[in-house]
């Protein structure tokens, strides 16, 4: 009997565990989670259905608006109609020396459906990422076709546990620096690619030279034979 009581508290722990992660894992995020500063990158909203008895029917995904973006183009995915919102913008940008007016604040993917146990990526080609800012928070809605809603908006703070629903969140890293030691390996190659290049010359005309010689020579040889066959005819 006490076996048994052991035996089914630890498999409930072990299930409270197994559910616990699930809930903590199973959100919507982006990927890859980091990009390039003042670079354009290719990103995907990953959606996973977390209800067994519902499917997910719309995301909503809203940009910050302190860090707008001059290009936000969505790909097509099968099954699903994508709606791209402006705002005007306080103060333009300027972006290969065209003025900006006007920045996307929301994406919308609707009409399609992610069954349970399944999950949906939604991929954006964004840019020009910002160059004084550390990350990316996107605020994002998730609808169920029962009517349900889950608000992925909640910002984690640093040296706090993660939220119930935190909100997508895109790193933004510095671009590495080309050094000058690269230069100098370069030139270092170069020259030894050279140095290589001209002794392959040196060697080859060497092999040429040294063919031609040895051909003449026997012919030479060859000749200084027929004359000596020559002369000893003539003596006999």
């Amino acid at each position: 009997m006490k076996t048994s009581r052991v035996s089914f508290a630890a498999a409930l722990a072990a299930g409270t565990v197994l559910l616990l992660s699930g809930t903590a894992f199973a959100h919507v995020g982006v990927q890859p989670g980091e990009a390039t500063k003042g670079g354009y990158a290719t990103i995907n909203f990953k959606v996973p259905n977390e209800r067994d008895n519902a499917s997910t029917t719309q995301l909503e995904v809203n940009f910050p608006a302190d860090q707008p973006l001059s290009s936000v183009m969505p790909q097509d995915v099968p099954g699903w109609t994508v709606t791209v919102e402006k705002s005007k913008l306080d103060k333009p940008l300027t972006v290969h020396g065209k003025q900006i007016n006007e920045a996307v604040t929301k994406v919308t993917w609707s009409g399609g459906k992610i069954e349970p146990g399944k999950f949906q990526q939604f991929p954006l080609s964004i840019g020009q990422l910002p160059t004084n800012a550390d990350k990316m928070v996107f605020k994002a809605i998730q609808t169920y076709d029962n009517n349900e809603t889950v608000r992925w908006i909640e910002e984690a703070k640093e040296g706090s546990a993660e939220p119930a629903n935190p909100a997508p969140v895109l790193k933004l890293t510095a671009a590495p620096a080309a050094g000058a030691g690269d230069h100098h390996d370069g030139d270092k190659n170069g020259a030894a690619a050279d140095k290589t290049d001209h002794t392959e010359a040196a060697k080859s005309g060497s092999d040429t030279t040294a063919r031609a010689l040895g051909i003449a020579g026997i012919v030479i040889g060859l000749g200084g034979v027929a004359f000596g066959v020559a002369s000893r005819r003539r003596t006999s």
